[in-house]
């Protein structure tokens, strides 16, 4: 993926080496464990916090250097930050970025409680902040199968940006209040998971739209598109939850299984319009 020399927005808060303990152990049953939850953030402030306090409670928030981190990892998320947003400037009227991008290691606090690294990247709607710590892709690769390829993590980063974008058009109040009401949780969980699958098809919308935006600077090689698929394919609920050697319980997915996740994801990037993606006539 073509992304050095793109251009850089500088609104990355640098919170790294600030403190927040991570979470102790790091097995697999505790990675497998976060990765069931992995990109849940953004749906419900109050699970948020109620996931958080399982690791180590709530925490006040901290303010780091706010501009262009100097490491490539931070110049990274600061370029795909930047694109992700002249993309949805486009697509989406009245589009603006989210509040702010920490990255962070070990933990951190938020507007939606103490986030840690075992949770994975996530979106707290209530300070419409996106979260991210950088270590937590290198855990997925080895340890879920996730892909290592510059796209497969940008489209980490999209996935959150496509939350922002759902707090913005509604449709995650709406999804909260439709949960509320729901009969069940098997009910509640499919609107979780139509959330869910319409950040992995607005990341594509986002992938298909990024050269076009940035004149090349920000691009797709032959390839990326595959790695990205091959990440989704890692964290579908059902493979997931083989991994974690449980059987496999459709009523209990909250993200959607690995082939639903490949499929919005390529459906997105397909067609390059947010359109597209109504996954809540199709769950």
């Amino acid at each position: 993926m073509r992304w050095q020399g793109g251009e850089r927005g500088g609104g990355v808060e640098d919170r790294r080496g600030m403190g927040g303990g991570a979470v102790a152990g790091g097995s697999l049953g505790v990675l497998v464990l976060a990765a069931i939850g992995y990109f849940v953030f953004g749906i419900d402030p109050s699970t948020t916090q109620q996931i958080a306090s399982q690791f180590g409670g709530v925490g006040a928030q901290e303010k780091g250097q706010v501009g262009t981190p100097q490491d490539q990892a931070g110049q990274f998320v600061d370029v795909i930050g930047n694109n992700i947003n002249k993309v949805w400037a486009t697509k989406l009227d009245g589009y603006r970025p989210p509040n702010n991008t920490v990255i962070y290691d070990g933990g951190t606090g938020t507007g939606c409680g103490y986030g840690q690294a075992a949770m994975g990247p996530f979106y707290c709607p209530t300070d419409q902040t996106v979260y991210l710590d950088l270590g937590f892709w290198t855990q997925m690769e080895q340890q879920l199968g996730a892909s290592g390829a510059d796209f497969a993590r940008a489209y980490v980063i999209a996935h959150e940006y496509g939350h922002h974008v759902q707090t913005l058009t509604g449709v995650s109040q709406q999804v909260q209040q439709a949960q509320q009401r729901a009969s069940g949780q098997a009910e509640a969980n499919r609107y979780s998971v139509a959330l869910e699958l319409q950040a992995d098809c607005y990341a594509g919308v986002w992938a298909r739209n990024a050269a076009a935006v940035s004149n090349g600077e920000v691009a797709l090689d032959p390839g990326d598109l595959e790695e990205g698929l091959k990440t989704a394919n890692a964290i579908g609920d059902d493979t997931l939850q083989r991994r974690s050697g449980g059987r496999v319980v459709p009523e209990g997915f909250t993200h959607g299984s690995s082939a639903q996740r490949v499929e919005w994801l390529r459906r997105g990037y397909d067609s390059g319009d947010p359109a597209v993606c109504d996954t809540f006539g199709a769950v």
